[in-house]
C-alpha cells in the first residue's frame, strides 16, 4: 500500500529486519528505561517517511508487558544511521502503536 509522505503506514507484523533494528537500539532503550530486558522481541511496527524513516515498533519485554519505540533511520547519503528518538513503557499487547 502506498504511504503518504509524513503520514504513518499501516501496522505490520515485525520482520527480521525490524528485530535487527530493535537489537541495535536495545542498549539505548535499556539506558533510557533504566532497566535490563531479558526478553526483547519486536511484534509489530509502522513507519513514517520523513527525511529518512521513523519506525514505531511494539516490543514484547516479557511478563505480558510491551514498550513502544520510535527509531529514526537516516537517508542513505547520511549513512542509514539509527537513532532512538523515544520510548513509551507500560504498554499492553492491544495498545495501538502510532506516532509519538
Amino acid at each position: 500500500m502506498a504511504q503518504v509522505v509524513g503520514g504513518t503506514g499501516s501496522v505490520q507484523i515485525a520482520s527480521p529486519e525490524i528485530q535487527k533494528i530493535c537489537d541495535e537500539v536495545k542498549p539505548q532503550v535499556e539506558q533510557k528505561a533504566e532497566k535490563k530486558f531479558a526478553v526483547f522481541v519486536a511484534k509489530s511496527f509502522t513507519t513514517q517517511v520523513v527525511a529518512g524513516t521513523n519506525y514505531f515498533i511494539k516490543v514484547d519485554v516479557g511478563g505480558n508487558q510491551y514498550i513502544h519505540l520510535r527509531v529514526f533511520r537516516s537517508l542513505p547519503h547520511a549513512g542509514h544511521k539509527l537513532q532512538l528518538h523515544g520510548i513509551q513503557t507500560g504498554k499492553k499487547l492491544n495498545d495501538p502503536i502510532g506516532h509519538f
